[in-house]
């Protein structure tokens, strides 16, 4: 008898189980890349890959010459960006003041923007202050009486920028969300390009910003969404340059071998210092602002954080460290702490400088005083007074949000904002025929909104392309995908553990950045990779395009709901797609 016919590891018709697939030959149905798959070859286009050469055949096509080519080629890692938010700016700008109204949450922050670039803390005003602010064209008295707010101040100031330099009226306390919006294009552009090394993905990420409902109707409204957005997504693009600054650091500690390959080496990967990272400081300042605007910038900040610490485990594993882990806790992780934790404490605190500046005899801000007064003794008198009060302060506003919940007409559940199930109208009016647009022979009265809702077909699109960016990351570790599923989760997720609390669909803006990154990846995927044939190709462009195209209509179609626009409301109701959305 033979050892293998007495092995009691056979069964019949089956392999023996150390010749059994593995879990991971088992997910390749699924597409799934072991780490052995990984590219071979030079390590630095590992640590640092090159950006994609554009094909000459459509300038060839084009009759341009190669000379022209190259130096358009040159100039298009900007010149392509700054036209997309040429294009983001001239829409979001246009009648910037209209509607001459004090719409939704503008009535809160608008005022309250104004009175801390006067007095550096909010106050009380009157219930008819906002007709008076139109009437007069901001030319009131600012009250005396501090007033209880449960927002932090940098958003504010922000807004109050703008009505310091255009004055206190709808265009001025527009201004500086509609030029953070149009920013935000830019970056998002040139963070697109830098992840997938492609000017035309970065671009296409930006452009489907630019022509997203919501992002253009927050880009128009002075509310605090907007402008924490703008802060998020810049310190997740300074995290990416800082990504791509540090490996190709560690991409030139690297030895070469005799044949020029860099190889790597459990030396450096285990040992390298990366220094003192100054654009991780950066993304900490903006990490600051972000927390210095809303509260839920803190989930951001938590998140980026554990993704820029995976990050450098990633590239000290392709440097050939054998205990990358180990490392990134030795050298990496304190300073990622530093940079980013203390620092963003340190301008959240400053942000309060009006706030702590302000008289404490009781005209100073909310709350001010309450160390000297309702606060004397305890254990904690050993603080100064400003910041024991600045903490009641807080506490108390803490107590506010996990307790709010009066119901609203807009409020909506987070499980349906993916799919744009609840948007908010922040302005609406039915003029008569023949007055505010109403066309003279409307024969009915007209609508005039503006919708706070994202073009539908992008948001739509965007469910499959989440889909698309957690299978890319499960199956093929592709680090893009996984930045890009960390932004939009801690943009969205906090929310599901606040389902009771008052909450609105506009909150989402804050990921959309993401959400259209995934959907650029779910677009380039469809185009087909590089070397696919003439065919694939055609169809895949073919298809893309339409998609782009449907989804560029979708935002034309729903202008008018955008901008404030009177149709006639038979066309009002054609645009109501859902009955949700009424």
């Amino acid at each position: 008898m033979t050892s293998t016919a007495s092995s009691t590891d056979l069964r019949q018709g089956q392999a023996p189980h150390d010749q059994r697939p593995s879990w991971q030959q088992r997910l390749r149905r699924f597409g799934y890349a072991p780490a052995k798959d990984a590219p071979t070859g030079d390590v630095r286009d590992r640590l640092v890959p090159p950006y994609a050469e554009p094909s000459p055949r459509l300038w060839q096509v084009l009759g341009v010459p190669p000379v022209l080519t190259d130096r358009l080629t040159r100039w298009s890692g900007w010149g392509g960006p700054l036209l997309v938010t040429l294009m983001a700016g001239l829409m979001r700008f246009w009648n910037l003041g209209s509607p001459r109204a004090v719409i939704f949450d503008e009535t809160y922050y608008a005022k309250d923007a104004w009175a801390l670039v006067h007095r550096g803390f909010e106050v009380n005003w009157d219930k008819n202050a906002n007709d008076l602010v139109l009437q007069t064209h901001g030319h009131l008295a600012i009250p005396a009486d501090a007033a209880y707010v449960v927002h932090p101040p940098v958003g504010k100031y922000v807004i109050g920028l703008g009505e310091l330099m255009f004055g206190f009226d709808p265009f001025g306390w527009r201004f500086m969300t509609a030029l953070l919006g149009t920013l935000s294009v830019l970056l998002l552009c040139r963070i697109g390009r830098r992840m997938f090394r492609s000017t035309f993905l970065g671009c296409l990420a930006g452009a489907l910003m630019a022509v997203d409902g919501l992002h253009f109707v927050m880009s128009r409204t002075s509310l605090l969404d907007g402008v924490l957005m703008f802060f998020v997504l810049a310190a997740f693009g300074c995290l990416i340059i800082d990504r791509d600054r540090s490996r190709e650091k560690l991409a030139a500690a690297l030895p070469a071998g005799p044949d020029g390959r860099v190889r790597p080496d459990d030396h450096v990967g285990d040992t390298f210092r990366f220094g003192w990272r100054p654009w991780r400081w950066g993304a900490g300042l903006m990490l600051g602002l972000a927390l210095g605007t809303k509260w839920n910038g803190l989930y951001i900040l938590a998140a980026f954080c554990v993704m820029a610490v995976l990050w450098d485990v990633g590239a000290r594993k392709v440097a050939g460290a054998r205990h990358p882990y180990q490392a990134v806790l030795r050298y990496d992780t304190g300073i990622t702490f530093l940079a980013t934790v203390p620092v963003a404490i340190a301008v959240y605190l400053a942000s309060w400088t009006g706030w702590i500046l302000s008289p404490t005899d009781g005209t100073g801000g909310y709350f001010r005083n309450w160390a000297a007064t309702d606060g004397r003794g305890g254990s904690w008198t050993f603080l100064p007074d400003w910041l024991r009060s600045l903490w009641h302060y807080e506490h108390e506003v803490y107590k506010f949000h996990i307790g709010l919940s009066s119901p609203h007409t807009y409020q909506s559940n987070p499980w349906s904002w993916i799919v744009l199930g609840r948007p908010v109208s922040y302005f609406y009016e039915s003029p008569s025929p023949g007055t505010d647009g109403c066309p003279a022979d409307a024969g009915q009265k007209c609508a005039r909104e503006v919708l706070a809702i994202g073009t539908p077909l992008l948001w739509w699109a965007g469910c499959f392309a989440i889909l698309y960016v957690l299978w890319r990351w499960l199956m093929r570790r592709d680090w893009r995908a996984g930045a890009i599923a960390c932004g939009i989760a801690a943009g969205y997720l906090p929310w599901f553990m606040y389902q009771e609390r008052t909450i609105f669909l506009f909150y989402a803006v804050v990921f959309l950045p993401f959400l259209c990154l995934a959907v650029a990846m779910l677009i380039g995927a469809i185009v087909g990779p590089p070397g696919s044939s003439d065919t694939r190709r055609v169809i895949g462009a073919s298809s893309a395009g339409v998609l782009v195209l449907l989804i560029a209509w979708n935002f034309i179609y729903f202008w008018p709901l955008y901008t404030g626009q009177a149709i006639p409301i038979d066309s009002w109701r054609s645009r109501m797609w859902l009955d949700t959305w009424v």
